[in-house]
């Protein structure tokens, strides 16, 4: 197998060739926050469209964020997430 070709390598190994960890880890994080709002929203068994009405974020930019085209600003985030019962907390990264 020839080691220049990503043909074989995992993800992990070629996510790290390409991006810095701060990257990585920033992607990962995003990607963990939006699949924990989405679940939330789920679990509530509450529409975009509704999470709008609760939010008055509009249905269009709640959907942008969970597909991940957007990064929402902070203020969006907590606006979506007030109405589904949660918020973000800032933990050690070690948890």
């Amino acid at each position: 197998m020839n080691n220049n070709s990503a043909i074989g390598k995992s993800w992990d190994e070629v996510r790290a060739e390409l991006f810095t960890p701060e990257e990585i880890a920033e992607s990962d994080l995003r990607v963990a926050l939006i699949g924990e709002l989405i679940k939330a929203r789920q679990e509530k068994g509450i529409s975009q469209k509704k999470l709008e009405e609760l939010s008055g974020v509009k249905q269009p930019v709640i959907a942008r964020m969970e597909k991940g085209i957007t990064s929402p600003q902070l203020d969006t985030i907590i606006k979506v997430l007030a109405p589904l019962g949660k918020t973000l907390a800032i933990v050690p990264l070690d948890q």
